[in-house]
């Protein structure tokens, strides 16, 4: 069998907390402990062979980004062992092997060579590492200047170009617009075709599930479930939803569009409408009636092909049912030309939810289903009182047939 590319064996890694400063100098002095350990990583093993992607999820301060610290050897482990073979690159924190005084130009040499790659080598990459970042006005600037975008997309670009046998990413696509992060997207299928090996962490579960073949769960800084990414991450959308108390959708919205950029869109939703079979646009649903999701959208810009997507959702993280164009034939998706207008609907039938409040998102992305071009929330929706118990309603046919 291949030698694994990636190999975790029992990896330990804690870090000594002090009380003060001083203390660390008394402990030197008196040589006698004045700390106490926090295990930050507790007994982690895999492996993983050309080709195989991972992709590493859990909650903040679960030890993800300790772990990929490991992997590349910005940390070391307290007991344990990593072992990689082969060229590794990595996107970590933001600016992590760029000089802040030196130009954009000069960290790529300097981080190229971090890389291992020679100064001859470095110099035909060059122009395809700007040309990539789309950086040229400010290539020549010192980095200190740069935006988080702009620092990550000189880091992709490098680390990216340089043909990596491993590619380590932390939340890379958290940063940047929408446009840069399609390249980013394209640069990594790529790399999984090219059969090299990944180590994506990334809270957008999505993002797991459609760039990562395997998943570990990472709970208090222990595996609680490796295996195929779609398993594990539903396992862990499920505790997360059972754990957490949410605020109002609203509440959630405003936060996030706090944070959030605004990306040029190519395309753009108008509408949103939630109706039943004679047209009615509705505010309160029927369990097990039929109900059509529908969205107007307008295209901003060319776009070669469109994924459509709605979910019903009990606040703006909490899904209850999702759905997609991505896998399904016989659906229109595109080309579509600047200016086109067209409306998307979908019917969902013996609608299933027999009790509560929800709300129906509407989203549109690249052909991918990776990257959003935008999405809409309705206002909130409620389900009749019915009889019966339980959150769901199923359809369902009784017969009962006498014995002779």
């Amino acid at each position: 069998m291949d030698t694994p590319r990636i190999t975790v064996s029992n990896l330990h890694k804690d870090f000594k907390i002090y009380d003060s400063p001083q203390d660390r100098l008394w402990e030197i002095i008196l040589r006698k402990p004045r700390h106490q350990l926090y295990h930050v990583l507790s007994d982690i093993s895999f492996a993983l062979q050309d080709g195989q992607s991972l992709g590493i999820i859990g909650d903040n301060g679960a030890g993800k980004s300790t772990l990929l610290k490991l992997l590349v050897g910005t940390l070391q482990p307290s007991s344990g062992a990593v072992r990689l073979h082969g060229q590794v690159a990595a996107l970590l924190e933001l600016g992590a092997g760029f000089h802040p005084e030196f130009t954009g130009r000069r960290n790529i040499y300097l981080n190229a060579s971090l890389l291992g790659v020679p100064d001859d080598n470095i110099a035909e990459l060059e122009k395809d590492i700007i040309e990539f970042s789309e950086l040229d006005y400010f290539i020549d600037r010192p980095v200190k200047t740069y935006s988080s975008g702009m620092y990550v997309r000189l880091a992709f670009s490098i680390a990216t170009m340089v043909r990596p046998d491993i590619l380590v990413i932390d939340e890379a696509l958290s940063v940047g617009d929408m446009a840069f992060q399609r390249k980013c997207v394209e640069r990594m299928n790529q790399f999984r075709a090219e059969q090299k090996t990944m180590v994506f962490c990334s809270h957008s579960m999505f993002h797991i599930q459609e760039l990562c073949d395997t998943a570990i769960w990472i709970d208090k800084g222990k595996i609680r479930e490796m295996g195929d990414s779609d398993k594990v991450v539903g396992h862990y959308e499920d505790f997360c939803s059972n754990k957490k108390s949410y605020n109002t959708i609203r509440d959630d919205l405003e936060q996030t569009e706090q944070g959030k950029d605004c990306p040029t869109q190519d395309c753009r939703i108008n509408s949103l409408a939630v109706i039943d079979s004679d047209g009615n646009v509705l505010d309160e649903l029927e369990a097990l009636s039929d109900v059509t999701l529908e969205m107007e959208v307008e295209v901003l810009n060319d776009v070669n092909q469109a994924t459509f997507g709605f979910a019903l959702m009990k606040s703006a993280e909490e899904p209850v049912a999702s759905f997609f164009t991505t896998d399904v034939e016989g659906v229109e998706k595109g080309p579509f030309k600047k200016g086109d207008r067209f409306t998307v609907s979908l019917v969902v039938r013996n609608f299933a939810m027999r009790v509560g409040d929800f709300y129906v998102l509407c989203g549109l992305a690249d052909e991918t289903g990776l990257l959003w071009y935008e999405t809409k929330f309705s206002k909130q929706l409620s389900v009749k009182a019915n009889k019966g118990v339980g959150p769901i309603a199923m359809a369902a046919d009784w017969q009962v047939s006498r014995q002779r």
